[in-house]
Protein backbone atom coordinates (compact mmCIF):
# COMPACT_ATOMS: atom_id res chain seq x y z
CA UNK A 1 0.00 0.00 0.00
CA UNK A 2 2.84 2.36 0.61
CA UNK A 3 4.28 1.72 -2.79
CA UNK A 4 1.04 3.27 -4.18
CA UNK A 5 0.25 6.12 -1.90
CA UNK A 6 3.58 7.21 -0.88
CA UNK A 7 2.29 6.88 2.64
CA UNK A 8 4.48 4.98 5.57
CA UNK A 9 3.73 4.34 8.90
CA UNK A 10 7.19 3.79 10.51
CA UNK A 11 7.43 1.90 13.82
CA UNK A 12 10.34 4.07 15.81
CA UNK A 13 10.08 2.42 18.94
CA UNK A 14 8.73 -0.21 20.89
CA UNK A 15 7.97 -2.98 17.96
CA UNK A 16 8.52 -5.54 20.56
CA UNK A 17 5.55 -4.92 22.55
CA UNK A 18 2.93 -6.16 19.61
CA UNK A 19 4.59 -9.87 20.71
CA UNK A 20 2.62 -9.42 23.53
CA UNK A 21 -0.05 -12.12 23.16
CA UNK A 22 -3.18 -11.61 23.92
CA UNK A 23 -3.73 -7.88 24.48
CA UNK A 24 -5.85 -4.86 24.02
CA UNK A 25 -4.20 -2.87 21.69
CA UNK A 26 -5.81 0.86 21.31
CA UNK A 27 -4.96 3.21 18.94
CA UNK A 28 -5.39 7.29 18.27
CA UNK A 29 -7.56 7.23 15.48
CA UNK A 30 -7.38 10.00 13.33
CA UNK A 31 -8.76 9.25 9.58
CA UNK A 32 -9.61 7.25 7.40
CA UNK A 33 -5.81 6.26 7.00
CA UNK A 34 -5.61 4.45 10.06
CA UNK A 35 -5.98 1.38 7.93
CA UNK A 36 -2.71 1.63 6.69
CA UNK A 37 -1.99 1.84 10.00
CA UNK A 38 -3.03 -1.36 11.31
CA UNK A 39 -1.26 -2.95 8.02
CA UNK A 40 1.80 -1.80 9.40
CA UNK A 41 1.32 -2.88 12.81
CA UNK A 42 -1.32 -5.36 13.16
CA UNK A 43 -0.03 -8.76 14.55
CA UNK A 44 -1.18 -12.26 14.15
CA UNK A 45 -4.03 -14.07 16.15
CA UNK A 46 -5.85 -9.90 16.37
CA UNK A 47 -9.02 -9.00 15.60
CA UNK A 48 -10.78 -5.56 15.56
CA UNK A 49 -13.80 -4.39 17.05
CA UNK A 50 -17.03 -2.71 14.58
CA UNK A 51 -20.05 -1.18 14.82
CA UNK A 52 -22.58 -4.02 14.55
CA UNK A 53 -24.43 -2.07 11.69
CA UNK A 54 -21.14 -3.14 9.33
CA UNK A 55 -21.93 -7.01 10.25
CA UNK A 56 -24.79 -6.79 7.37
CA UNK A 57 -22.89 -4.90 4.60
CA UNK A 58 -22.42 -7.32 1.64
CA UNK A 59 -19.10 -8.96 1.43
CA UNK A 60 -17.63 -6.71 4.10
CA UNK A 61 -19.56 -7.78 7.00
CA UNK A 62 -18.95 -11.16 5.96
CA UNK A 63 -14.99 -11.02 5.37
CA UNK A 64 -14.90 -9.04 8.96
CA UNK A 65 -17.25 -12.10 10.77
CA UNK A 66 -14.97 -14.64 9.45
CA UNK A 67 -11.92 -13.03 10.61
CA UNK A 68 -13.54 -12.74 13.86
CA UNK A 69 -14.57 -9.19 13.89
CA UNK A 70 -16.29 -8.21 17.78
CA UNK A 71 -19.53 -6.79 16.55
CA UNK A 72 -20.66 -3.70 19.12
CA UNK A 73 -24.50 -2.55 19.01
CA UNK A 74 -23.22 1.09 20.53
CA UNK A 75 -27.11 1.52 20.64
CA UNK A 76 -28.11 -1.26 23.48
CA UNK A 77 -25.78 -1.29 26.82
CA UNK A 78 -26.74 -5.24 27.30
CA UNK A 79 -25.87 -6.56 23.93
CA UNK A 80 -22.85 -4.45 24.42
CA UNK A 81 -21.53 -5.74 27.64
CA UNK A 82 -22.57 -9.23 26.08
CA UNK A 83 -20.17 -8.81 23.58
CA UNK A 84 -17.64 -7.87 25.72
CA UNK A 85 -18.33 -10.73 28.20
CA UNK A 86 -17.94 -13.30 24.98
CA UNK A 87 -14.87 -11.40 23.46
CA UNK A 88 -13.28 -11.67 27.14
CA UNK A 89 -13.44 -15.27 27.37
CA UNK A 90 -12.02 -15.71 23.88
CA UNK A 91 -9.16 -13.84 24.50
CA UNK A 92 -8.16 -15.95 27.25
CA UNK A 93 -9.45 -19.62 26.18
CA UNK A 94 -7.72 -18.58 22.26
CA UNK A 95 -5.18 -16.21 23.49
CA UNK A 96 -6.75 -13.59 20.66
CA UNK A 97 -5.60 -10.29 21.05
CA UNK A 98 -8.43 -7.32 19.87
CA UNK A 99 -7.33 -3.52 18.70
CA UNK A 100 -9.96 -0.70 19.46
CA UNK A 101 -9.51 2.86 19.04
CA UNK A 102 -11.17 4.26 21.92
CA UNK A 103 -11.86 8.03 20.61
CA UNK A 104 -14.81 5.67 18.70
CA UNK A 105 -14.61 8.21 16.41
CA UNK A 106 -12.19 9.84 13.92
CA UNK A 107 -10.86 12.91 15.33
CA UNK A 108 -9.62 14.84 11.96
CA UNK A 109 -7.11 16.62 14.16
CA UNK A 110 -4.61 19.00 12.77
CA UNK A 111 -2.10 18.66 15.41
CA UNK A 112 -1.22 16.62 18.43
CA UNK A 113 -4.81 16.25 19.40
CA UNK A 114 -7.06 13.55 20.37
CA UNK A 115 -10.19 12.85 21.83
CA UNK A 116 -12.10 11.54 24.88
CA UNK A 117 -11.86 7.97 24.98
CA UNK A 118 -14.45 5.80 25.73
CA UNK A 119 -14.59 2.79 28.35
CA UNK A 120 -14.98 -0.17 26.57
CA UNK A 121 -11.09 -0.98 25.80
CA UNK A 122 -10.37 -0.92 29.14
CA UNK A 123 -13.31 -2.23 30.65
CA UNK A 124 -12.71 -5.66 28.02
CA UNK A 125 -8.55 -5.82 29.03
CA UNK A 126 -9.88 -5.66 32.75
CA UNK A 127 -12.59 -8.03 32.51
CA UNK A 128 -9.99 -10.79 30.56
CA UNK A 129 -7.13 -10.10 32.71
CA UNK A 130 -4.81 -9.15 29.72
CA UNK A 131 -2.10 -6.13 29.32
CA UNK A 132 -3.14 -3.26 27.43
CA UNK A 133 -0.45 -2.29 24.47
CA UNK A 134 -1.44 1.57 23.46
CA UNK A 135 -0.34 2.54 19.61
CA UNK A 136 0.44 6.35 18.93
CA UNK A 137 1.06 7.36 15.50
CA UNK A 138 1.87 11.06 15.12
CA UNK A 139 -0.38 13.60 13.56
CA UNK A 140 0.01 13.47 9.76
CA UNK A 141 -2.32 16.31 9.29
CA UNK A 142 0.03 17.72 6.85
CA UNK A 143 -0.29 14.06 4.41
CA UNK A 144 -4.12 13.84 4.61
CA UNK A 145 -6.83 15.99 5.12
CA UNK A 146 -10.02 15.46 4.58
CA UNK A 147 -11.20 19.43 5.05
CA UNK A 148 -8.20 20.72 3.05
CA UNK A 149 -8.58 18.12 0.52
CA UNK A 150 -5.22 17.18 0.86
CA UNK A 151 -2.92 13.64 0.12
CA UNK A 152 0.39 13.46 -0.17
CA UNK A 153 3.52 11.28 0.09
CA UNK A 154 5.05 11.17 3.53
CA UNK A 155 6.68 9.28 6.92
CA UNK A 156 4.42 8.92 9.99
CA UNK A 157 6.25 7.93 13.32
CA UNK A 158 4.48 5.40 15.61
CA UNK A 159 5.77 4.62 19.08
CA UNK A 160 4.41 1.38 20.74
CA UNK A 161 3.97 1.95 24.40
CA UNK A 162 5.19 -0.69 27.63
CA UNK A 163 2.45 -2.69 28.03
CA UNK A 164 -0.14 -1.88 30.87
CA UNK A 165 -0.88 -4.88 33.39
CA UNK A 166 -4.38 -4.82 34.24
CA UNK A 167 -4.72 -8.54 35.59
CA UNK A 168 -5.20 -7.42 39.49
CA UNK A 169 -7.63 -4.29 38.42
CA UNK A 170 -11.31 -4.41 38.70
CA UNK A 171 -14.27 -2.24 37.18
CA UNK A 172 -13.83 0.32 39.72
CA UNK A 173 -10.06 1.06 38.47
CA UNK A 174 -11.36 1.45 34.84
CA UNK A 175 -12.10 5.19 34.95
CA UNK A 176 -8.58 5.78 36.67
CA UNK A 177 -6.99 3.23 33.83
CA UNK A 178 -8.79 4.96 30.68
CA UNK A 179 -7.11 8.71 32.17
CA UNK A 180 -3.83 8.18 32.62
CA UNK A 181 -3.66 5.70 29.51
CA UNK A 182 -4.44 9.05 27.14
CA UNK A 183 -2.30 11.00 29.23
CA UNK A 184 0.84 8.81 28.59
CA UNK A 185 -0.21 8.57 24.81
CA UNK A 186 -1.22 12.68 24.56
CA UNK A 187 2.07 12.66 25.70
CA UNK A 188 3.61 10.65 23.59
CA UNK A 189 1.53 11.88 19.84
CA UNK A 190 3.13 15.41 21.05
CA UNK A 191 6.69 14.40 21.11
CA UNK A 192 6.10 12.04 17.74
CA UNK A 193 4.35 14.90 16.02
CA UNK A 194 7.22 17.79 17.20
CA UNK A 195 10.16 14.83 15.81
CA UNK A 196 12.09 15.05 12.98
CA UNK A 197 10.26 12.66 11.39
CA UNK A 198 6.75 13.82 12.39
CA UNK A 199 4.41 15.96 10.05
CA UNK A 200 4.47 19.84 10.97
CA UNK A 201 2.32 21.00 13.20
CA UNK A 202 1.80 24.79 13.69
CA UNK A 203 2.75 26.27 16.85
CA UNK A 204 -0.72 26.63 18.20
CA UNK A 205 -2.03 23.25 17.22
CA UNK A 206 1.20 21.56 19.22
CA UNK A 207 0.05 24.14 22.15
CA UNK A 208 -3.36 22.72 21.98
CA UNK A 209 -2.14 19.44 22.42
CA UNK A 210 0.09 20.50 25.51
CA UNK A 211 -2.63 22.69 27.10
CA UNK A 212 -4.88 19.45 27.20
CA UNK A 213 -2.24 18.03 29.15
CA UNK A 214 -1.88 20.38 31.60
CA UNK A 215 -5.42 20.50 32.12
CA UNK A 216 -5.74 16.78 32.65
CA UNK A 217 -2.58 16.85 35.03
CA UNK A 218 -4.85 19.49 37.43
CA UNK A 219 -7.04 18.21 40.90
CA UNK A 220 -10.16 19.79 39.22
CA UNK A 221 -9.49 17.78 36.15
CA UNK A 222 -8.84 14.62 37.75
CA UNK A 223 -12.21 14.85 40.09
CA UNK A 224 -14.31 15.47 37.76
CA UNK A 225 -13.51 12.91 35.37
CA UNK A 226 -13.61 10.16 37.95
CA UNK A 227 -17.54 11.57 38.51
CA UNK A 228 -18.54 11.16 35.15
Amino acid sequence: MALTTGIRFEIVSGGEYLNTRPCVLIGNHQSELDVLLLGTIFPPYCSVTAKRSLRLVPFLGWFMALSGTVFIDRSNSASAHAAFDKAAAEMREERQSVFIFPEGTRSYAEGPEMGAFKKGAFHLAVKAGVDIVPVVAGNYWGVLSVKEQRFRSGRIPVKVLPPIPTAHLTAADVEELTRTTREKMLKELVALTESPMGQKATKAHVEAGEEDLARLATPTAMASGLER
